[in-house]
């Protein structure tokens, strides 16, 4: 065997461009040296003619796997090349000047590689892989974060059942009462070919309310939908119910159909960024983000302060957010999720269209029939110019604007709405609503105003919101007068001083204003010996409707080994004064927890928070103590099931409904995959789902060959793909399995496969090599299969494994190589 690893080094050694390597077997010490095949080594990336699954690497991005034919090449007998059909060379991104200059040959089917100059394809069937490398000036733009649409992947067809589930149960010490609740979000789907179908639902399982009332809930269905991307037009196509995505009006339920452009098509430096919430839980909570009713995202979270980053970038207006404490408290808060000014690269026209009829629960439908228009245009490098419209029978609005970069002043915009509105056959409302945008970043003092913004409405001013809210309740109140947003970040790079700041004030015509503001300050120092020691400040205020609740945080966390932490916190909400003690371990990948004891104005406190990242879920616990007031446990769980004719897998999920891969590891259990998170395990029947996968740009999923069994050999560890938005993707990695042994390989009448000799498992995986005498070092050996071995450039035999091996028999195993004809024993 070391001779056989010695040539192959000899080979990779030598340069690309030799077409025939000849060998001087003078050199090596083995015996029969007439008894030496080196054909598959004279010929550089030589492949046996006939077909393989393969996928295509191309230069370094990488296209699915699929049937590849070799063909001997017209002028060469004895050689062969791959067939590159004009499907897969539409998917290699070829500049259209280049591909209407392209040869064929095999009858017009294949591509004649010599018409692109510098094209070189070559075969790596070890791995599965055709590696097809091309100048980069005769493709289109890429980028290492970024393929173009004609690489991108709309993924198989499969089904998809995704869901967060939520416990909690909490008993009332002073009075005796208990109370729970189930309650759950999710989203079921079908995806055909470019298409994607979904069908949202929410609700509460049962419930026990303090008041010993008992309720159970049905599940409502609040959504259904389905979209496709038209990546011709960077846009996506919505049929069904559907929030109005605008970056001018006012978000509002409505079912009917939209094309928008979608940023996420774009490459990354050019895309916008998701609205993020932030706020401070007093104890364990449950957060729950939703708009119009629709829940958006719900979740657990710890004690202490918490920012939401993971929400959808196609979320746009108005979200009610709501914090369910642990001893039956909630806080609710808006929050505006408007970000930098509308501004538009020259030359770009971003667009938005939508058609349809506003929609109320249980899915009723209500006039006015309307159709909307929003678009912006890159007049220049540093002007933009923005409008749209909202026009129906009863509701017209009309917004123009502008958008100027002021460089290293910032970029600023500003926009005026009018709108008609009429209320009933004798009333008619029309108002001006007049907006201004501003967000600069200080690159010189790392600081970023992410948004500021003022907006002033007229009384008579209306939304579409405003205008259905008004017909549905008979009431012209809850108009908005004035609206301040501010956004700022500063890092301290000297002091290393991160802080955020959030603000928003939102005053009416016709009630009392609301109001909110958090502001966290963050310093990581080393001190005596102690290193990334962690103090952090934090103050929020939250008037909302009629509650007022404001509170501070003051917080130290002392790195306690390479794994965990103790921390010290001080809290004063709403005038009661706090203190707490907690540890917290990241036990690995897959497991954390968080312990606290403290003391509050009514005695001793306790509370207990953990996360698994489960194979199959997500799953968070946690229980809470306040002396003399409650104790409460919850419980939730976030999962999901896909299932294709590839087969499927349950698995955890990070965006319901969205985008996911699904791995085959060739019929493997227990195999870890993973993407950018913890890894998971292959299911029984060698499948695997990640989900922490992109959209529209390059992700990679790989085995962990670091937890893999010792019989088990990746010989291809990592896939990638290119997948359209909520696509079911689907890769195959190169896996053997089996044991491994020294062999011996014999002919009839006691003569030995020549040196060089190649065998190969069923799978067209490369298993081993002769080496001197007929012996040879074999991988993935398995009881009763059957393996070929190659010579002469073609199989000249099979060897075949015993159905029963033992561990003597396999230290003395000895294989006769019979010919062709002869079957599986």
């Amino acid at each position: 065997m070391t001779k056989a690893i010695l040539i192959s080094c000899l080979l990779d050694s030598l340069p690309a461009s030799a077409n025939e390597i000849r060998f001087n077997t003078d050199v090596m010490d083995i015996k029969d040296r007439e008894n030496i095949d080196f054909a598959q080594f004279s010929r550089r990336g030589f492949i046996l003619p006939g077909s393989y699954q393969m996928s295509i690497m191309i230069n370094r991005h990488e296209l699915p796997e699929q049937e590849i034919h070799f063909y001997p090449v017209d002028n060469n007998p004895e050689g062969s090349q791959a067939c590159l059909t004009r499907n897969e060379v539409t998917a290699f991104a070829i500049k259209p000047n280049l591909l209407a200059r392209l040869t064929w040959w095999h009858h017009g089917e294949c591509l004649d590689i010599s018409s692109i100059a510098g094209m070189e394809v070559r075969g790596e069937l070890g791995e599965g892989v055709l590696v097809v490398k091309i100048p980069q000036n005769w493709l289109e733009y890429d980028a290492s974060d970024w393929d173009p649409p004609s690489r991108w992947d709309d993924g198989i067809a499969g089904v998809l059942l995704d869901y967060n589930l939520n416990m909690q149960a909490t008993e009332q010490h002073h009075t005796g009462t208990q109370s729970y609740s189930i309650s759950g979000n999710g989203v079921t789907g079908a995806n055909f070919e470019a298409w994607r179908l979904r069908a949202e639902w929410q609700g509460r399982f049962g419930e026990k309310t303090q008041s010993g009332e008992n309720r159970q809930y049905d599940i409502d269905w609040s959504r259904y939908y389905g979209w496709r991307a038209i990546p011709s037009l960077r846009a996506r196509l919505t049929l069904g119910e559907d929030n109005l995505d605008s970056a001018i009006f006012d978000s509002f339920r409505f079912t009917g159909l939209s094309l928008n452009s979608d940023d996420s098509m774009l490459p990354p430096g050019l895309r916008g960024y998701a609205a993020e919430v932030t706020g401070v839980a007093r104890s364990n909570a449950r957060v729950i983000i939703s708009q119009q009713d629709r829940v958006l995202y719900e979740t657990q979270v710890p004690a202490g302060p918490f920012r939401i980053q993971d929400l959808s970038d196609a979320v746009a207006g108005k979200l009610d957010v709501r914090i369910e404490e642990q001893d039956g408290n909630i806080q609710r808060f808006q929050i505006d999720t408007a970000t930098v000014p509308y501004l538009t690269r020259p030359g770009m026209v971003r667009y938005k269209l939508a058609a349809g009829k506003p929609s109320l629960t249980a899915h009723r439908l209500t006039d006015p029939l309307f159709a909307s228009t929003e678009f912006s245009w890159g007049i220049s490098n540093s002007w933009s110019a923005y409008g749209g419209s909202i026009l129906g029978e009863e509701y017209q609005a009309v917004s123009a604007g502008i958008g100027r970069d002021l460089f290293i002043l910032g970029a600023v915009s500003v926009d005026g709405t009018v709108s008609r509105a009429d209320v009933s056959d004798d009333i008619s409302l029309s108002g001006e609503s007049l907006r201004l945008s501003y967000a600069k970043r200080f690159e010189s003092i790392s600081s970023q105003l992410t948004f500021a913004g003022y907006r002033f409405s007229e009384r008579n001013f209306m939304t579409m919101s405003d205008y259905l809210l008004a017909k549905q309740d008979n009431s012209l109140s809850r108009h908005g007068k004035q609206l301040y947003t501010l956004t700022f970040r500063q890092q301290f790079t000297r002091w290393q001083l991160d802080a955020y700041l959030n603000y928003s004030h939102q005053s009416y015509w016709d009630r009392p204003h609301s109001e909110r503001y958090d502001l966290t300050l963050a310093r990581m120092f080393d001190l005596a010996g102690w290193k990334n020691i962690n103090v952090s400040l934090a103050g929020f205020r939250n008037k909302f409707s009629d509650r007022d609740d404001k509170g501070g945080w003051i917080a130290f966390a002392l790195p306690w080994g390479t794994q965990s932490t103790l921390s010290y916190n001080l809290s004063l909400n709403n005038q009661q004064l706090e203190q707490s003690v907690g540890y917290f371990r990241n036990i690995d990948e897959q497991h954390n927890y968080q312990l606290s004891a403290g003391t509050t104005p009514q005695g001793g406190a306790f509370s207990g928070f953990y996360n698994h990242a489960g194979e199959s879920a997500q799953l968070s616990a946690s229980a809470g103590y306040q002396q003399g007031q409650y104790s409460s446990i919850g419980l939730s769980a976030q999962g999901g099931a896909t299932l294709t004719p590839e087969g499927g897998a349950v698995h955890r999920v990070s965006a319901s409904g969205g985008t996911r891969l699904l791995v085959d590891v060739d019929g493997l259990a227990d195999v870890p995959v993973r993407g950018y998170g913890s890894p998971v395990k292959s299911n029984v029947f060698g499948k695997a789902v990640i989900t922490d996968m992109h959209s529209y740009y390059p992700s990679r999923a790989r085995i962990d060959v670091e937890r893999l069994s010792d019989d088990i050999e990746a010989t291809r560890s990592v896939v990638q793909a290119t997948l359209t938005e909520g696509a079911i993707g689907y890769r195959k990695f190169n896996v053997t399995a089996g044991k491994k042994a020294m062999v011996s390989i014999h002919l009839d009448k006691e003569q030995v496969p020549p040196f060089g000799a190649l065998l190969r498992n069923e799978k067209m995986q490369q298993t081993g090599m002769v080496s001197d005498e007929g012996s040879a070092w074999l991988s993935g050996i398995r009881p009763g299969e059957r393996m070929s071995v190659e010579w002469d450039n073609s199989v000249q035999c099979y060897v075949q494994i015993p159905v029963s091996l033992s561990e003597p028999q396999l230290a003395a195993l000895s294989l006769p190589c019979r010919n062709r004809s002869v079957g599986a024993e």
